[in-house]
């Protein structure tokens, strides 16, 4: 449900749509994307937009309740993971394999593609309500 105005129309679209647990996906520059889940393209070159820009930038306009994070970013990249934490304060975040995650995009209403290079800079959102 969207909380505040964002200026990618795309992502606000796919935003302004959701409901309770429907999920949205924010994804580095070589995540694999189903041909059937709608791709919103922001790469630019690498590094731009930064994963973590982007997640917030959607924090802004979602209400998130809990997030699922591949089990493998916590010891690969675990600068990244503890950031990810820091910005979802008590959000509930859920540990599964990236091969999970990558089956998962399946179900997303999108995924967002940044310019991000940190291994597994991943993530899935679920949707939660603001009432």
């Amino acid at each position: 449900m969207k909380k505040t105005a964002l200026l990618n129309s795309n992502i606000s679209s796919v935003i302004s749509k959701m409901g309770h647990t429907d999920s949205l996906a924010i994804g580095d520059c070589g995540l694999p994307i189903p041909k059937e889940t709608e791709r919103i393209d922001l790469a630019l070159i690498k590094g731009i937009p930064t994963f973590m820009d982007t997640l917030r930038a959607v924090l802004m306009e979602l209400q998130v309740e809990e997030v699922e994070i591949a089990k493998e970013a916590v010891e690969v990249s675990p600068t990244l993971y503890k950031e990810i934490e820091k910005e979802l304060g008590n959000v509930k975040i859920t540990l599964i394999s990236h091969e999970e995650l990558k089956k998962r995009l399946k179900n997303c209403k999108a995924v967002i593609r940044t310019g991000e290079q940190t291994p597994y800079a991943n993530i899935i959102l679920k949707s939660g309500v603001v009432f």
